[in-house]
């Protein structure tokens, strides 16, 4: 006969909680210096550069001005010199949306008034 083969559903609760710390612990013990700087650094990377919505923008934020302290306004008034020219573009590239948005609701307007039955 086959034995079962166990599952998480099989532990309790505290059993889980214990197999996934000791499994943490054993698997940062396991990876080099290299493997730990690239690993963090992808979490690191996720956690601050895909923010899906605002929440998630101040929270990032918040551990930037965190990291950087005193010097995070520093850090962002150097950006901003930096990359003024984008903001320019940025502006540009909203112009043109809503122009576009404006076209599609004028257009829109303009179908909505004609009558099917008209030819």
């Amino acid at each position: 006969m086959k034995k079962k083969k166990i599952i998480y559903s099989d532990l309790s609760k505290k059993q889980l909680e214990n197999l996934k710390e000791f499994f943490i612990q054993k698997k940062v013990e396991s990876m080099s210096h290299e493997e730990l700087k690239k690993y963090v650094l992808e979490i690191i990377s996720h956690q601050i550069n895909d923010t899906i919505d605002k929440e998630e923008e101040m929270e990032a934020w918040g551990e930037m001005s965190d990291f950087f302290g005193e010097q995070f306004e520093m850090v962002i008034l150097e950006i901003q010199k930096k990359y003024v020219d984008d903001l320019n573009d940025y502006d540009k590239e909203i112009d043109y949306q809503n122009q576009r948005l404006e076209l599609l609701e004028r257009n829109n307007l303009n179908q909505e008034k004609k009558d099917m039955w008209d030819d």
